[in-house]
């Protein structure tokens, strides 16, 4: 048996009676639940998801604001359209009374899973060998939670998108160095804006255990680890210019996870908060193109139909792995709760959890 087969063995997989259920009878197992269970059950949906699933989320939200709410409601039962580590903070952040499910445990994330803790423990070791006691680490929200527990051991905080440029700068107060985990995109813009130089920033590379930089090793001031998200990685210079050729008038707002060029390039960039009130904001009959995740983008249009946006990259895929909450699962996931038998509860060990707490709090206290 190899191990996909292991894992398939091991873990409960869609019953065919998901599989072949019609849209529409789906729908409507969904909202039955929904009704049973009242106020005992919370359905936190992030803006990336689909427009199938979004439509019976009770929030809409990123991630870490979706886990506070989470937290914050009265609920037993906390099924989380979103992917992995939005649930691993979820469960964190929970009470003892409440439960964290995941529709479909393969709903990950490719940024979060680009830097494990066996590799941040050896990268670790070397970093500290090389500069000492003078590094903090801190991590995106976007991360796993034995990243965040890791961080918040060694007093280090967790950021977001929005909050990424005061927590870097509270971080540099307390040491001369940063490790930035696991987004090097979103790390090198918000250091940027701070005024730290390229030539003070290194870039770990946790597959080749190899530091990469330029000029004087003493005067590295952030060490960047070596990850993306391969959604807004796909944005480019070239969208750029071929946006500005076509439609002169048009503002180009992008997230900060893409490319430094991407960002310098654009005329406005934010987290995904920040992207929806500016649209929201915006005058009427304004053009924006978009450089996010492409659910959100098509909903941007469709909500806003006052002004024209467009996808500054139009051949952009929808985040895959958000993409694999689907109806047939969110019916399954909800409909075990009434049999008693639910499927994928996401439970974060004790230990992880007080660490991983700890640099949440650190940054929810600044």
């Amino acid at each position: 048996m190899n191990i996909l087969e292991e894992i398939q063995r091991s873990t409960p997989q869609l019953p065919d009676e998901y599989k072949y259920e019609s849209e529409e009878k789906l729908m409507a197992r969904i909202q039955e639940v929904k009704d049973k269970l009242g106020s005992d059950l919370f359905i936190p949906g992030h803006h990336y998801q689909k427009e199938e699933v979004i439509q019976f989320a009770d929030a809409r939200g990123d991630s870490l604001q979706l886990a506070q709410l989470s937290a914050n409601t009265s609920a037993r039962y906390i099924v989380f359209c979103g992917v992995h580590f939005m649930a691993e903070t979820a469960d964190i952040l929970s009470t003892e009374d409440q439960k964290v499910y995941l529709p479909d445990l393969r709903a990950g994330c490719s940024m979060a899973d680009m830097a494990n803790i066996k590799q941040t423990e050896r990268a670790w070791a070397a970093l500290t060998e090389m500069f000492g006691e003078t590094i903090l680490p801190m991590t995106y929200v976007n991360s796993t939670a034995a990243i965040k527990a890791f961080v918040g051991e060694r007093d280090g905080s967790t950021v977001t998108s929005s909050n990424a440029k005061k927590v870097m700068q509270w971080a540099f107060q307390q040491k001369e160095r940063l490790l930035f985990l696991p987004d090097q995109h979103l790390g090198r813009n918000t250091a940027v804006e701070l005024g730290v130089p390229l030539n003070e920033m290194a870039v770990w590379d946790p597959i080749l255990e190899k530091l990469d930089y330029e000029g004087d090793l003493e005067s590295i001031k952030v060490i960047l680890w070596k990850g993306h998200c391969s959604v807004h990685e796909n944005f480019t210079e070239q969208n750029i210019e071929q946006v500005r050729q076509q439609h002169p008038n048009m503002n180009i707002l992008v997230h900060p996870e893409c490319k430094r060029e991407v960002v310098e390039k654009s005329d406005l960039s934010g987290s995904t908060k920040y992207i929806i009130e500016k649209i929201d904001q915006a005058p009427e009959n304004s053009e924006w193109a978009i450089g996010t995740e492409m659910n959100l983008v098509k909903r941007l249009i469709k909500e806003n139909p006052d002004k024209k946006i467009i996808s500054l990259n139009p051949h952009m895929c929808p985040c895959l792995t958000m993409n694999r909450i689907d109806l047939p699962h969110l019916a399954w996931s909800l409909e075990s709760l009434l049999t008693d038998q639910p499927v994928h509860e996401i439970k974060v060990d004790e230990k992880v959890t007080t660490y991983a707490a700890r640099a949440l709090d650190k940054m929810l206290d600044l």
